[in-house]
């Protein structure tokens, strides 16, 4: 038997400090196999994963409002600032990733999550409007897909890899996402309204040329990863210690199907990830695919990740975060080549 495709380990996302140089530097040095760029949200609010998303709306105005991201009728000063944020850390990734020719991974908010968290012109969440929520993916969709057209020329040795973070889904799905004033909650939306949106970007994307992986990053309970695969999504990634049993046995048929799927296995709360060895955090991966029954085949497949961001750890934590978790990685493929 062939010695199985190494497991690869990245980074989710977030990351502590306002260096961006650096941030690439060690996120190139640590997760070679597939390095990502970095969110600094310390760097304000237009550096957050919302606040970052913002800058890449397609033709939809955006302002900030002390609750937050709104759409608005005209970009507010903050909103520029995102842009133009966005613009110079792609221009630092250009000159990192020179040379380059593997898989890159970029990180967004997905149409779901920022639907939940963007307010209505005139108040509550986009999630409360079916017409607002239908514009917004449409104008996310539409400019992820021109930074890949924008990337793809920059940097073609490149295959990018783009992660939509989901972190309200769950919520979404079963009407649990508050409303503006926090004293009730929004209706669920129905399970293909919510699919529609998936395979409508996927569909955008494909048209550009772009076959890179699209995956879905959600660190909450009841990840549907039946929903995102039946939607074209090819890979979900996973917090460990959210994923629930029903979630094991969706993941081991989109696994069998051909998904890729990324396990959290380092906690990322301050104070809990130095505590593990990267011994300890291959356990931690190893228990379901054995579980499972998942073997050497599917390694290629396979990502190892912290659990979540790393921005609430001080840069030391955070480089011994990645470092263990790719250490595990290797760990992983040693064991399931047995």
């Amino acid at each position: 038997m062939s010695d199985p495709t190494p497991v690869r380990s990245t980074g989710i996302g977030s990351w502590p400090g306002t260096n961006l140089g650096d941030a690439l530097k060690i996120a190139f040095a640590e997760s070679p196999e597939l390095p990502y760029l970095p969110e600094l949200p310390a760097r304000g609010p237009w550096a957050e994963l919302v606040g970052r998303s913002t800058a890449l709306l397609h033709e939809l105005p955006v302002d900030l409002q002390p609750a937050g991201w709104r759409l608005s009728d005209a970009s507010s000063r903050e909103h520029r600032q995102a842009r133009s944020m966005l613009r110079a850390d792609l221009d630092q990734l250009e000159e990192q990733a020179q040379g380059y020719g593997g898989d890159l991974k970029l990180s967004v908010a997905g149409p779901w999550t920022l639907g939940a968290t963007m307010e209505r012109p005139r108040g509550d969440r986009v999630l409360a409007d079916p017409g607002a929520r239908r514009e917004l993916g449409q104008s996310l969709a539409e400019g992820i897909a021109e930074l890949l057209i924008e990337l793809r020329r920059r940097l073609p040795g490149v295959r990018w890899l783009v992660q939509l973070d989901e972190p309200a889904l769950p919520g979404v799905l079963v009407g649990g996402v508050p409303t503006a004033s926090g004293l009730a909650r929004h209706r669920a939306v129905d399970r293909p309204e919510v699919a529609a949106a998936y395979t409508q970007l996927i569909e955008r994307l494909r048209a550009t040329g772009s076959d890179g992986p699209v995956l879905v990053h959600c660190c909450a309970a009841d990840v549907p990863v039946a929903l995102l695969r039946g939607a074209g999504i090819d890979g979900v990634l996973l917090d460990l210690d959210e994923a629930a049993t029903q979630t094991w046995d969706e993941v081991a048929e989109a696994v069998e199907g051909g998904s890729m799927i990324g396990l959290g296995a380092l906690p990322t709360g301050p104070g809990r990830s130095g505590g593990l060895t990267a011994r300890q955090v291959a356990e931690r991966a190893l228990r379901p695919l054995r579980a499972l029954g998942l073997g050497p085949d599917l390694t290629d497949r396979l990502l190892l990740t912290p659990a979540c961001g790393l921005a609430g750890l001080d840069l030391a934590e955070a480089i011994r975060a990645l470092r263990t978790v790719r250490e595990a990685a290797e760990i992983v493929t040693d064991e399931v080549a047995r």
